[in-house]
């Protein structure tokens, strides 16, 4: 009831902010997203199954109890119920009773289920936090797609900001005839890419809103916006642990291995269930009946001392208290042959036992290349980042002594443009490489169980 009435808290803040222009964090987003998700509803649905089927092993141990009621008319010969005596009348009785039964030994299959249930309830919840470990590096990836975007766009704008200024000034050169009309025209088409870039860059910002939004099940594209923040490298000291270390943490407590070794455990109890088909079972039954009949004849008292005697049908309830009896008793059955179906039963368990273990090993096999992967994209991706701050360095350098040299005449419009397209090709490298780095750095986190953040 608390999660229902947070969640419903939640959507109304966020619909309120919404309307408001509210620009969304990444916590929010995930947040969001783990509440809304369909598939994160089907799998809580799914839960909500297990601990049904929970409920169902216990019930197994617990004894039956049954009512039965028949009411039945006959005309021509039939057997009077009462008396077992044939008779071609018209009758009509009723039979009813209450049955109750309990299995007392079944090969231990009824504990095995139950085993099964808890199993199975527990793996259900692993499932399902599996599920939401999955859309938090989705909505993390999006959510960072949108910032390089935003970042780019703002680096695209600067550089067109630039141009123009430029062209002003050239302008205003061709005009006065101090610089030829083909030095303005190559600053006019540098102009002009950088349009086309703009006009691409704000498409792929509107593409990346989308995406995010999508993913929270929002469709207010057009009000849909994150923060403009602009974040700089993290501090981070998880390359201060090996790649075996956080492999050997995210063992710990990553959901999709606990998922893995639940379905081993799953495996083994089908298998010890199949196996408790080998064996007897034994049940107790009790019964309780009574009948009611029309035609019914019972002996009453003679008229005469030594006379026969009188025979009289009861009312209702007098025949419900003389017909009715008790039948009770055990019951053995033992499974001698059955068409080779629980053999074959048994054997299918013991293989998908195998399968269970043989999928284990391969995901523990694909998280520790996960790992070793994000561990290298981490460093690989961080040089990337180094090495465009420099050339970017450098590609500012040389514009500005390109500018320079421009300016007094001494570089011609399509060298000068050469350089510029260069800075503005290494600015966009820095803007890539940094948030490709964040994203790999934030995955390598999160695989050593720290949350997502940009902090």
């Amino acid at each position: 009831m608390k999660s229902k009435l947070s969640t419903l808290l939640l959507f109304l803040a966020i619909t309120v902010a919404s309307a408001q222009g509210k620009k969304w964090s990444l916590q929010e987003c995930v947040l969001y997203a783990v509440e809304n998700n369909l598939s994160v509803e089907q799998f809580e649905l799914d839960l909500e199954n297990a601990m049904i089927d929970k409920s169902d092993a216990i019930g197994n141990f617990l004894p039956t109890l049954n009512a039965n009621s028949r009411l039945s008319g006959n005309t021509g010969f039939s057997i009077n119920p009462t008396n077992n005596l044939p008779t071609n009348t018209t009758q009509n009785s009723i039979d009813g009773g209450i049955t109750t039964a309990v299995t007392l030994y079944d090969g231990l299959r009824n504990v095995h289920r139950l085993n099964r249930a808890k199993l199975n309830a527990i793996a259900n919840e692993f499932r399902l936090a599996d599920l939401k470990d999955d859309i938090r590096l989705s909505v993390a990836t999006s959510y960072l797609d949108i910032l390089s975007n935003k970042e780019g766009l703002k680096v695209a704008r600067a550089q067109y900001k630039a141009t123009e200024q430029d062209l002003k000034r050239l302008t205003e050169l061709v005009n006065s005839g101090v610089v030829p009309r083909g030095d303005l025209l190559d600053i006019q088409a540098t102009a002009a890419t950088q349009e086309q870039q703009i006009v691409n860059t704000e498409g792929n910002v509107q593409l990346s809103k989308i995406a995010l939004a999508q993913l929270l099940q929002i469709r207010d594209y057009e009000n849909f916006d994150v923060s403009d923040e602009t974040f700089e490298i993290p501090i981070s000291d998880i390359l201060n642990n090996s790649p075996s270390t956080i492999f050997a943490k995210a063992l710990e407590f990553r959901n999709d291995i606990k998922l893995s070794e639940a379905n081993i455990s799953l495996a083994e109890k089908d298998l010890a269930i199949s196996k408790g088909a080998l064996m007897p079972t034994v049940g107790a039954f009790f019964n309780y009946g009574t009948r009611f009949s029309d035609v019914a004849q019972i002996p009453g008292p003679p008229l005469t001392a030594g006379g026969p005697p009188v025979f009289f049908t009861p009312n209702f309830t007098d025949q419900l208290w003389i017909f009715d009896g008790i039948a009770y008793g055990v019951q053995l059955n033992i499974p001698i042959f059955n068409g080779f179906s629980v053999r074959n039963g048994i054997e299918r368990s013991k293989i998908a036992v195998k399968q269970r273990k043989v999928q284990f090993e391969q995901e523990k096999l694909d998280l520790e290349n996960v790992v070793n992967q994000a561990y290298v994209n981490v460093n690989t991706f961080y040089k990337s980042y180094e090495a465009a701050e420099k050339t970017a360095d450098a590609r500012r350098l040389a514009y500005q002594y390109s500018k320079e040299r421009f300016d007094v005449g001494l570089l011609n419009a399509f060298d000068f443009t050469q350089a510029q397209a260069r800075v503005d090709n290494a600015e966009a490298d820095v803007v890539r490489t940094k948030y490709d780095y964040i994203f790999r750095l934030k995955i390598l986190e999160f695989y050593f169980g720290l949350p997502l953040s940009l902090d």
